[in-house]
């Protein structure tokens, strides 16, 4: 396998990885307001994602600085041009954080209502500009021959644009509703099931239309091999599975299956790429693909062996941090962390 192909693979994982994350993250950030019924229960909501959640992101941080890395012309020609959108995107990120850390600071109702709303849209927002934007990645974006975005905010904002951004946001505020089901107490654990159950019709309606979407928006049935065309058939199949578990009142395989379909949908669209890693809408040949994207042999040699030896370490140590919070967070207010 050659270091292209390699560091291609490596990236896609990361995202994978920030998706899967930051995912359930995201939905339970979207959900808090709606779940927890009095400020008891919302802080129980919180503290579920507490140890996580900055963590979480040092996914998208990694993958960022890989992709930089390893294939700087699309950074650059990426973070350029979807530079109104990641901006946004920032904005969101930085008032969801900022939220989960403030809240707690003054234990006036409306003081912490504010907060949690901006909790709210800092999550959605966020949810709905990387759905986007990965849908944009897929479909194609107007470069000219010398790899420069000639659009602007607005053409992001395409149909296929925007029923991946609302795909995003369906399928976070799943993953957070089963992950809420597995890491509370009763009677916040069954309220969050049950929405849930609510919540999956509305989900596999917006990926089947997203799946059909993708076969009309996207080169994936003249361009990719003939297996990448069952990869987001299959993100969907997950889905359904997960459907099939949670009405079973099996919440950790619904998690499990919610987030394979979460983390195939990612490999869908990078499939759908490849080798490309920015597809040009203008011209097939102003595409930017792993070789004339990429930086030089050394600098993929370099980068692997750091990889090979840090990356576990970093994986070993998240896992342990997910173990170590593993128990149930009841909503008693003495029994939480403010």
């Amino acid at each position: 396998m050659d270091l292209n192909l390699l560091w291609f693979i490596l990236v896609c994982i990361l995202y994978v990885g920030y998706f899967f994350l930051e995912g359930f993250d995201f939905g339970v950030g979207i959900l808090m307001p709606f779940l927890g019924k009095n400020d008891t229960e919302r802080r129980a909501v919180i503290n579920t994602i507490g140890p996580h959640w900055d963590g979480n992101e040092v996914w998208l941080i990694t993958a960022g600085g890989a992709t930089f890395a390893a294939f700087p012309h699309w950074y650059a020609s990426m973070f350029s041009g979807f530079y109104p959108a990641f901006f946004l995107l920032l904005v969101a990120l930085i008032l969801r954080n900022i939220a989960l850390e403030f809240r707690s600071k003054d234990a006036s109702p409306k003081w912490r209502a504010l907060w949690d709303w901006a909790i709210f849209v800092g999550s959605l927002l966020a949810a709905l500009l990387l759905g986007t934007a990965f849908a944009n990645l897929a479909k194609g974006v107007p470069l000219n021959a010398d790899w420069v975005y000639t659009g602007t905010l607005w053409t992001l904002l395409n149909p296929y644009g925007l029923i991946g951004g609302l795909s995003a946001i369906a399928s976070f505020a799943l993953s957070g509703a089963l992950f809420l089901s597995l890491k509370t107490g009763s009677p916040l654990a069954e309220r969050a099931q049950a929405l849930g159950r609510k919540l999956w019709p509305v989900v596999a309606v917006v990926l089947l239309v997203l799946l059909v979407a993708t076969f009309f928006y996207t080169d994936l049935t003249s361009h990719a091999a003939p297996v990448a065309i069952a990869v987001p058939i299959l993100s969907f199949v997950a889905l359904l599975v997960a459907g099939f578990f949670l009405f079973r009142k099996r919440p950790g395989w619904a998690f499990v299956l919610t987030g394979v379909h979460i983390a195939l949908a990612v490999v869908a669209c990078f499939w759908i790429m490849f080798p490309r890693v920015i597809i040009s809408s203008t011209d097939a040949a102003n595409s930017l693909d792993i070789y004339n994207a990429a930086s030089g042999p050394y600098t993929l040699k370099v980068m692997s062996i750091v990889a090979l030896i840090f990356v576990p370490i970093v994986l070993a140590y998240q896992g342990w941090t997910y173990w170590v919070f593993r128990k149930r967070v009841q909503a008693k207010a003495d029994e939480l962390i403010y």
